[in-house]
């Protein structure tokens, strides 16, 4: 009995010897916590896909992987946040109803994934609200936010189509601004309803929406797919080289290409032990063949472990689970620009048509070829009347200097968009493209008042609708 009781005897001289309240022996031998370790109260995540239609079925099945990789690591459902249209997994063009897979040689990731926000829930509203976790501005869905405190880290994954300061969702009369993005990230941040956020982005232009925008010191760090200029890249895509293409059975393509590096990243190393800044790295190097991959925000928070906002599991089990196995994690040797996903789906649609159906498929061929016309030549047509055929063109491309926002005034930015669809139709996912030359015209002292009489000059001949 003796011996048992003077290892107890000894810690409490000890004690009484360094003063019980706040000496240094009380904190040794505090039992280590979350604070230590700097992981503090709890780990939030949303995830986004802002698309429908299975010719984007890539989105969905790298919001599903996501939610996997974040399950895997120990959060709880009830702080992971889902939007997701949810029309992939049962639709009709499925070759494998009830699944999603985002690998070639991939699982299931579609199974216990929340349905939090599905269908028409999946709009803008929802998902600022669901940021700054304020239920009293949601309509439908499960009601679930991102109620964090002080002491929270966030992580944040958007996958969607995109253009110039903008980024799309599933109904495609709505948009997400980058500014009103970045003013609720500001928002958040003076409400200290966060430690520090994370937030990956996969879309075309994805650098628009965090160039000169997103400031240093909110605790935010950004990594993009790409630049402000440049389209990001869909991946594991039908005609890929030989172990990137989709089983056979599949005709759209099953990834986005920045989306799967990090996650693939994700799935074959111990979180515990790699870096936001080294995940970086390796997800730049793996795109650098199609797109620069950036970062942007307080940079000091990419030497904060993985592990932190996303948890940690043991990678082998992982990889088998929701991934390949392949752990090298090479360059990957073929992708299709982001824009051009959908058509190359609807043409192997209209390729592998039966008789019956073949028409109805050329026919949805024609028309996803024929919006982009119209949008283009409508774009061109604005361009030339007001500053020449010649400098049209030129005039509306024109990129901003590295470090300066897409547009001065962006209320102006989405009014001349505004009157834009209300002449010519909706720009669509493809023509997302062209928020550059409104935004051009906006910087030039262009107005939108002007934009009605310019639109109907360039659109007369018809009024389409988006595709």
């Amino acid at each position: 009995m003796a011996r048992l009781c003077f290892p107890l005897l000894v810690v409490q001289l000890l004690l009484l010897i360094a003063g019980v309240a706040g000496g240094p022996w009380q904190e040794f031998l505090r039992p280590q916590s979350d604070v230590d370790n700097d992981v503090i109260g709890t780990r939030w995540a949303v995830l986004i896909a802002g698309s429908k239609g299975f010719e984007n079925y890539r989105h969905q099945a790298d919001v599903c992987h996501a939610y996997q990789i974040l399950k895997k690591g120990g959060l709880k459902d009830e702080n992971i946040v889902v939007f997701m249209y949810d029309d992939i997994a049962n639709n009709s063009a499925n070759p494998r109803p009830g699944v999603i897979i985002n690998h070639p040689n991939g699982s299931d990731v579609y199974a216990g994934v929340p349905k939090d926000y599905t269908g028409e829930d999946v709009n803008v509203k929802n998902f600022l609200a669901v940021l700054l976790g304020d239920k009293s501005a949601l309509t439908g869905g499960t009601g679930k936010v991102i109620n964090s405190s002080q002491d929270d880290h966030i992580f944040v994954y958007y996958t969607d189509h995109g253009g110039p300061g903008v980024l799309g969702m599933p109904t495609l009369s709505e948009s997400l601004y980058a500014n009103d993005l970045v003013e609720t990230l500001v928002k958040k941040h003076l409400a200290g309803t966060y430690k520090s956020l994370v937030f990956y982005l996969e879309a075309c232009e994805s650098g628009s929406i965090f160039e000169g925008l997103l400031p240093a010191n909110i605790s935010v760090y950004a990594t993009t797919a790409s630049n402000a200029n440049e389209s990001s890249w869909a991946t594991y895509c039908p005609g890929g080289r030989e172990g990137e293409a989709p089983p056979p059975e599949f005709m759209t393509c099953l990834g986005d290409l920045y989306s799967v590096s990090w996650m693939e990243d994700s799935d074959v190393h111990n979180l515990r032990n790699e870096s936001f800044e080294l995940q970086y790295d390796n997800v730049k190097n793996r795109t650098l063949s199609w797109s620069h991959v950036m970062q942007y925000g307080d940079l000091g928070l990419n030497a904060q472990t993985l592990d932190i906002f996303m948890g940690s599991s043991d990678p082998a089990n992982h990889s088998a689970t929701v991934g390949s196995t392949d752990n090298s994690l090479g360059q990957l040797s073929s992708a299709v620009h982001q824009r051009d996903a959908d058509l190359l789906y609807f043409w192997h649609k209209y390729r592998r048509s039966s008789d019956g159906m073949s028409e109805e498929a050329r026919k949805e061929l024609l028309e996803v070829m024929a919006h982009r016309s119209r949008v283009d030549k409508g774009i061109e047509r604005i361009g030339g009347i007001l500053f020449g055929t010649e400098a049209g063109p030129q005039f509306l491309t024109a990129v901003r200097p590295t470090g300066w926002p897409l547009v001065d005034d962006w209320d102006c930015l989405k009014s001349m968009v505004r009157a834009f669809e209300e002449q010519c139709g909706l720009l669509g996912q493809y023509g997302m493209k062209h928020t550059r030359a409104f935004a051009n015209m906006c910087n030039a002292g262009v107005g939108p008042i002007a934009m009605p009489n310019l639109a109907s000059k360039a659109c007369a001949a018809s009024t389409p609708s988006a595709f």
